[in-house]
């Protein structure tokens, strides 16, 4: 068998790595860049911190700041627009999984021109060509798509969520400043937070797994254990916020390459249907669907209880995995995320909707034990 690993050609990291910025630019001979980002990070000056740097710089830009928190086909399309009227060689993203969704959408189109429609890039799209060059700067401390070859879009039509995987959208680099994340709301870092934590395990467990993704998810599992808190409690603590954006990464690294699982799938019709934040959702499944998916990866979760602290000598398998289960529980109470369905809207009736379009998400075969639909049924009415 051979496995592949593909990551970002450069990333920096730091408080104040943004102001790395120029140098890349200039190094890569870049002109005109289309900004890529949301009309709440332009308002509350989180954007500007990037501008600034590009101003002082001379680097000429213009703005797209029509990106939704689930970005559309439309959403796309438009930013495609803008980015040829722009006559831009390159983008910047600035933002959290919205905004890099939307630049690598943009981005595959316009060097991609055959996939226009945009949702023939569904699953695993066989574009030719790589995308405009990006540059990633996250503004939130989860989704890690500055490094991965994901990407998720909602076709308005069929009110579902396209998860597109493409070697060639992948960021040519990424900056990961931890000043750019110090305003977000305590709500928004848990979720991310936790989103990001789904992330390492599913990616730990998932059937494609291999020894080097492996050491990624558990090292990213430990520091999201120990700096989310902090980031949540503490937002402007560099510790605990420079903590989360690496350790974010890290878990990223991994998963993009090796894939997710059933919790991912079951979270993506959750936004799709009912626009839940991504982050809640795999939070509020996480701890159940690991239960789920136990008998299949038990030893992955004694790694888990180590990681987590929560090993003791003498455990047994199945000691140490029902303590790494408790242990994500708690951590996703302690951060303030809603434990049911219920609590967002969701009724008993929308689940057969959620329980088909999850069956047949992108995400769920990477799962590690097999799943049926009446299996993810159960699994929703469990967290109802």
């Amino acid at each position: 068998m051979v496995n592949r690993f593909i990551l970002n050609e450069v990333s920096y990291f730091g408080p104040g790595a943004r102001k790395e910025l120029p140098g890349v630019v200039a190094r890569l001979w870049f002109k005109k860049a289309l900004v890529v980002t949301d009309k709440g990070l332009m308002k509350f000056g989180v954007a500007k911190m990037v501008l600034d740097v590009m101003d002082e710089a001379g680097i000429a830009y213009e703005i797209f700041d029509d990106v939704k928190p689930n970005p559309t086909v439309t959403n796309v399309k438009n930013g495609i627009e803008a980015c040829k009227k722009a006559e831009a060689d390159f983008i910047v993203a600035i933002g959290g999984g919205s905004s890099m969704d939307t630049a690598k959408g943009i981005g595959i189109v316009v060097r991609n021109p055959e996939f226009s429609d945009i949702v023939s890039l569904e699953g695993v799209a066989d574009t030719k060509n790589k995308s405009l060059p990006i540059i990633a700067l996250p503004t939130t401390a989860g989704t890690a798509a500055e490094t991965t070859i994901n990407y998720v879009i909602i076709d308005e039509t069929r009110q579902a969520k396209m998860v597109c995987v493409d070697p060639n959208d992948i960021p040519c680099v990424a900056i990961i400043d931890a000043e750019l994340m110090y305003s977000l709301p305590k709500s928004l870092t848990a979720a991310t937070g936790m989103d990001a934590m789904t992330h390492a395990i599913e990616g730990l467990i998932t059937k494609a797994a291999w020894e080097l993704s492996d050491m990624f998810e558990i090292k990213a599992i430990e520091m999201i254990h120990r700096y989310l808190p902090i980031a949540v409690n503490e937002p402007t603590n560099p510790v605990g916020r420079n903590g989360m954006a690496v350790a974010q990464y890290v878990a990223g690294m991994a998963f993009s390459n090796v894939g997710l699982g059933v919790d991912h799938g079951m979270a993506h019709p959750l936004s799709a249907l009912h626009d839940i934040p991504h982050g809640v959702a795999c939070a509020m499944l996480l701890p159940t669907v690991m239960r789920f998916n136990m008998p299949a990866a038990i030893d992955k979760y004694v790694d888990i209880a180590k990681a987590v602290g929560v090993y003791r000598d003498g455990m047994t398998k199945e000691e140490a995995a029902e303590a790494a289960c408790d242990e994500i529980a708690a951590l996703s109470r302690l951060v303030g995320i809603p434990e049911h369905l219920t609590e967002l809207g969701v009724t008993e009736a929308d689940i057969p909707a959620l329980a088909e379009q999850a069956i047949n998400d992108v995400c769920t075969p990477g799962n590690p034990r097999e799943v049926t639909k009446q299996d993810i049924v159960d699994l929703y009415y469990k967290i109802l």
